[in-house]
């Protein structure tokens, strides 16, 4: 036998056992309890609002109402960023790639649920890296035509389209915008053939309808109002599941004859997916508490836009619900953008 033999080790006694136990249990309770103290000490710096549109439309106001908001409950400066571009596909990757710690947000309109379907290339998955806070708010888009047109109701101006298939025009936003799917479920529910014009942008296409080079768009009330008041725009009906506080004489789709139509335009705030729970908690129930203030409604009632701010729970469902109807409408109308 070799002398150089290490004689095996005494066993520790059971004190010395349960010491060092007990040393590992409170360092694993240290590390445990850290995590709670660093989510309470949220929001300690800036927080960033990356907005997928540019200044001045719906997703816009309803991001700085909430961002001033936060601003003065939390202390804490909020900023907006404008990156529209893609449908919302450039806002997305900023928002997607950056630190799930409650910092960076993005606000959208229904285009999130709709780019899974319609861009083949994202560089992020606006399912999988994003997680949503809050429906903001929503807000009916309405069907107007163009007063040339015969027509003084929707049950009209389907019989009319079917008897001019492929030859009344209508205009939107821009390809796969709110606008343009609105149009097309419309299309498809009333089995009807018209011809999609798209703009770069709201108000190109509204000039055109104004002048009488297309016969039609769905749009926001407020960016029609003054052309209805002035008879230059004729308006038919709403879009949403329900008729809307500030026209509520003007019927729905659905009312109109149009059986399953529902296009709530809705604006959401999302947060990297891997963001703590109470942070988005905390968010959410401060998007509620800010959009529920009755000045806040009254002020939303003007543009034409509801608070909605639900539970993050029902918020994911609903999300996911209008994801699946949208890439519905999608397939069927053969819509790509690259």
């Amino acid at each position: 036998m070799s002398t150089n033999a290490r004689a095996p080790r005494a066993p520790a006694s059971r004190p010395a056992m349960v010491a060092a136990l007990l040393g590992a249990t409170t360092v694993l309770t240290t590390v445990v309890a850290a995590a709670p103290a660093a989510a309470q000490a949220w929001p300690s710096k800036a927080i960033r609002i990356v907005v997928s549109a540019t200044p001045g439309g719906g997703v816009d106001t309803s991001s700085r109402i909430v961002g001033q908001g936060m601003a003065e409950r939390w202390g804490q400066p909020v900023l907006i960023e404008n990156r529209p571009g893609g449908g919302g596909a450039v806002a997305g990757d900023i928002v997607a790639r950056s630190s799930p710690d409650g910092y960076t947000l993005k606000t959208i309109s229904i285009g999130h649920s709709v780019l899974p379907s319609t861009h083949r290339n994202l560089s992020y998955d606006p399912e999988r890296d994003l997680v949503p806070v809050s429906v903001m708010v929503n807000g009916p888009n309405v069907l107007v035509v163009h007063p040339s047109l015969p027509v003084k109701s929707v049950k009209e101006l389907v019989s009319l389209a079917r008897s001019k298939p492929g030859e009344l025009l209508y205009a939107s936003s821009g390809n796969a915008g709110p606008p343009h799917m609105a149009m097309e479920l419309f299309r498809m529910l009333a089995g009807i053939d018209l011809v999609h014009v798209p703009y770069k942008g709201t108000g190109p296409g509204m000039a055109d309808l104004v002048a009488g080079r297309v016969s039609m768009t769905f749009a926001s009330v407020i960016s029609v109002r003054q052309h209805v008041d002035s008879g230059r725009l004729r308006l038919l009906a709403t879009s949403g599941a329900k008729r809307s506080a500030s026209i509520p004489d003007v019927p729905t789709m659905a009312e109109a004859g149009v059986a399953g139509y529902a296009v709530d335009v809705w604006y959401a705030m999302f947060a990297p997916s891997a963001t703590p729970r109470d942070i988005l908690q905390a968010l959410n129930s401060e998007v509620a508490r800010i959009l529920n203030q009755p000045a806040i409604r009254a002020k939303l009632a003007g543009q034409g836009m509801e608070p909605v701010a639900d539970s993050l729970d029902r918020t994911a469902a609903y999300i996911r619900a209008e994801t699946a109807k949208w890439a519905k409408v999608v397939k069927a109308a053969k819509i790509s953008v690259e």
